[in-house]
């Protein structure tokens, strides 16, 4: 007996182990998946990346700086949001006569103004606060863009160009600034400041006459609602 249970126990050690996973491989790998759970998982994804990657001014806006109740705000949303047109919509041209990319104002909040060539002594008081603005905020003027879009053709006096320096001129038909910029009722667009956010979008127009401290006042607040989204400079 003990020679046969001696020679058991060698063809015992002598084989492999029965007990193996590879069986359950296949069950496993063959198992279905919940669609219904997939979808889910994917729609969970794309909201996330939806949050993260693309922050909707006009909500923190109307948040942060509209809030009708308890607030006072000098400017006016505009609703909805106007994107910049492409260049078969407004053809821009900068003073030497050369095309214009819109795209290139993209990257900074515009404080934007228009004007006649000739620059009236309305128009000087407008470019002159639209100046005086931008000096105003402080530290955050970097992340602010002066922008004249000059609506005809009459040459830009030379005395204004000092004024003008580190400003963006453009000329543009005036019916295709009608077309983008809206004024209010019974005035002109040469009586507004116009906002557009670094995304290209414009969003908020401060009514005539112009009150440069509520302006100051509404532009300190959309700056810092919005701080850490956009960059200083472009």
């Amino acid at each position: 007996m003990s020679g046969s249970n001696s020679s058991a126990r060698a063809d015992a050690a002598e084989q492999p182990l029965g007990m193996t996973v590879h069986g359950l491989q296949p069950a496993v790998l063959d198992e279905p998946r919940d669609p219904q759970a997939a979808r889910r998982g994917r729609m969970k994804m794309l909201l996330v990346l939806l949050v993260c990657a693309a922050p909707v001014i006009a909500s923190y806006f109307t948040y942060y700086v509209i809030r009708p109740q308890g607030r006072v705000n000098h400017g006016e949303l505009v609703e909805p949001q106007r994107s910049l047109p492409p260049a078969a919509a407004l053809p821009l041209t900068a003073l030497d006569g050369s095309p214009f990319d819109a795209a290139q104002l993209k990257g900074q909040w515009l404080l934007v103004a228009v004007g006649g060539g000739a620059c009236d002594a309305q128009c000087e008081q407008q470019l002159y606060l639209q100046r005086q603005l931008r000096e105003a905020l402080g530290k955050e003027k970097e992340r602010v863009d002066r922008v004249w879009l000059v609506d005809d053709a009459a040459p830009v006096r030379a005395e204004l160009l000092p004024g003008l320096q580190g400003a963006t001129v453009l000329r543009a038909p005036p019916a295709a600034l009608a077309a983008w910029l809206p004024a209010a009722q019974d005035d002109t667009l040469r009586a507004h400041f116009f906002v557009v956010d670094p995304l290209g979008n414009l969003m908020m127009r401060f009514p005539a006459p112009s009150d440069g401290k509520k302006i100051q006042r509404d532009l300190g607040k959309l700056l810092r609602a919005s701080a850490g989204w956009d960059k200083p400079g472009r």
